[in-house]
Parts: structure tokens; sequence; C-alpha cells
């Protein structure tokens, strides 16, 4: 049972994205088991160094390898236990038939358009926004009733974050382009917590900030969206018109 004087009160949560992968890397079949890069591994240590002196209670991610392998990197074998929380790995993607990089980029980094619509999914055929929406809020308040803990970090995913940033500040669905989550990028959210029937709520979230990216603390480099980035275009802020 978790020592009740650590559930509630002021309980501080460091989110992040796991840092830089290929999805196009030669021989690879399962995208959900892609490592970091060696990007992705530079960012994650900058990422661990900025994080350095906090003395984290608990630390979880999605059990996926590229956000235990973040994770991983930034407790450098001090710390507590990783755990695993499954409710939020990553929205499952439909499949799409596309006939250049170019038009898969368009619908990747435009994919979260639309999400609070009925019936939206990522891309057709994946998973209902709607649904993960339900999963991933259900992981976030597992990691806040059923473990104890002041100082937590989360390593997640693009959508995940989106989704539990959307929840968090009362936006919904709608909210998801808004919170662009670039790679390794850290969110710090402070949670009021108190009592609630047989458990615990946050009462009041408190953004203490939004997508710091410690390997460019000021965008410089980073015009794109995340995606556009991974895909080498950029569409200038417009969606490509269908030809």
């Amino acid at each position: 049972m978790p020592d009740p004087s650590l559930l509630t009160g002021r309980r501080r949560l460091y989110l992040l994205r796991h840092g830089h992968v290929d999805y196009f890397a030669p021989g690879l079949t399962d995208f959900t088991q892609v490592p970091l890069t060696e990007e992705g591994r530079r960012q994650a240590g900058l990422a661990a160094e900025a994080l350095g002196d906090v003395q984290f209670d608990a630390a979880f991610h999605s059990g996926l390898p590229r956000t235990k392998e973040t994770l991983g990197i930034i407790l450098n074998g001090e710390g507590p236990e990783p755990v695993a929380v499954p409710d939020l790995a990553e929205i499952r993607g439909g499949q799409v038939k596309v006939d250049t990089a170019e038009e898969l980029a368009a619908r990747l980094a435009f994919s979260f358009d639309g999400a609070e619509e009925e019936g939206a999914s990522f891309l057709p055929g994946g998973e209902l926004f709607a649904e993960a929406e339900e999963r991933i809020v259900r992981g976030y308040r597992s990691i806040l009733r059923e473990h104890a803990w002041k100082r937590a970090v989360l390593v997640a995913h693009e959508g995940v974050n989106r989704i539990l940033l959307g929840h968090l500040t009362g936006g919904g669905l709608a909210a998801l382009p808004h919170f662009e989550q670039d790679l390794c990028g850290i969110n710090v959210l402070d949670f009021d917590v108190v009592p609630a029937g047989d458990g615990v709520e946050a009462a009041r979230v408190i953004l203490k900030a939004v997508n710091l990216t410690v390997h460019d603390p000021l965008k410089k480099d980073l015009p794109r969206t995340s995606l556009e980035h991974m895909f080498g275009i950029d569409f200038g802020g417009a969606r490509p018109l269908p030809k």
C-alpha cells in the first residue's frame, strides 16, 4: 500500500518524449521495436545532464524500447526501478497507401487535426483518438493513485503526451494540434493532489514548463514540427493541397 503522505499534496511529474529514432532504418519490420539512434542517445544524455540534480521517487516508461532506453539514459543506473505502464504506449496507427514520402509526411504531420471529431482515428484504420484518450488517462491515473512519489519522471510518446496535456488542461482532444512535443522534449507538471473517495485526484494541475528541449533551448534549429524534421520536409505551416 503506498505511503499516504506521498500520495497527497504537491507532486511534480517530469513528462518527456523519447529521443530520436529512425523508422526507416534498413531491415526494420516492427516499428514499435525501433531503438534510439545515436542522435536520440545524445538528446537523452543532454536531458539527463539537465535533470541530474533531481531526486526521483519513481520512474515510468511506456514499455516500448525507445521510451525504456531514453529513461535508462536519464537515470544512468541510479534512482528508482523503472516501471512499465503499457496503457501509455503510443497511439496505434492505421495503414495508408501513398505514392511519395511527402504524401506520407503530410498525413502524419497533420494527423492530430480533428482528433475531437466523432470516429476520428490515428490514420485510417488506426486507434480511435477517443479510445486512446481513455486508456492514456487510465494510465496517468494509475501512476498518480497507485505509486507513492513526490517527484517522478515519465518517458512516453508524442501522441500520448499531447493527449495528456490536452486532458490535464481541459482542452481535450481538440487541443492535440497545439501541444507540439519535440524529441526528448521535457514537460514539468505540478499536481495538487487531494483525497477523493477511496483514492486521490488532482484538484489542480500547473504547467511549469512545456516542451523544453535541452539540445536546442530556444528552438533555433527546430523551425518545423518533429514529424516534418523526421521526413526532412517543410510544409511552411500549411497542409499540402491534394494533387
